[in-house]
């Protein structure tokens, strides 16, 4: 997509599950005020638990594109684009400790959007200007899926580790893997790259 100065700078996250893309998204948002950048997710747009898809064992797989209602999440970037404002409830993974609230995303000169599938879905990849994929190595994945989904998700070790091999691992070399060569950069998260790679990309946006 070419980028005009008369629209806003989109830029897509993208990456395995608990590879460090939230946090890369976090740090980069609080380097830009609320007026310079506004920031949609990818994970408020889940569709019902009961909507989900079973698979052969009775468990539900959060982590393949029909999870996720890819084709609104594609509308509201559109309308934040034409600078409409958003409003989402917060999806809470059905937690029953968190109460979900209700996130309202303002137009911005920067829009960041991050998702496990923000490549892979061609009306959601055709809007934006800037593609980043962080990558991890697998066992530092799972090791922060472990700790991610005990704490915000209500999971059980066993049920985090079936997940991570039967549903995460095969989505990401199918859906996401591929996308990393068309990626504009590549942000690996095992170590100190990581925070270079942030340092390069906020340089890089102060400057337009």
């Amino acid at each position: 997509m070419k980028h005009s100065n008369n629209n806003p700078y989109v830029i897509g996250i993208c990456g395995g599950s608990a590879s460090g893309k939230t946090k890369f998204l976090c740090d980069l948002k609080n380097s830009f005020s609320s007026d310079q950048m506004s920031v949609l997710s990818l994970d408020n747009y889940y569709r019902p638990y009961k909507d989900q898809f079973i698979d052969a064992n009775g468990v539900e797989n959060f982590d393949i594109p029909s999870s996720i209602d890819l084709l609104e999440f594609a509308s509201d970037l559109a309308k934040l684009r034409n600078g409409e404002t958003i409003s989402k409830e917060e999806y809470t993974f059905n937690n029953p400790n968190v109460v979900p609230k209700q996130i309202i995303t303002k137009p911005a000169p920067i829009i960041l959007i991050e998702g496990l599938f923000v490549f892979h879905q061609k009306e959601i990849a055709e809007q934006l200007d800037l593609r980043i994929f962080v990558e991890a190595k697998a066992h530092l994945m799972i090791k922060r899926r472990i700790k991610r989904d005990a704490i915000e998700r209500n999971y059980d070790m066993n049920d985090v580790l079936y997940r991570f091999e039967y549903h995460v691992m095969p989505a990401y070399e199918k859906f996401i893997l591929p996308h990393r060569d068309t990626a504009d950069i590549v942000i690996p998260n095992n170590g100190t790259t990581f925070e270079k790679g942030l340092q390069v990309v906020k340089a890089y946006l102060q400057q337009i």
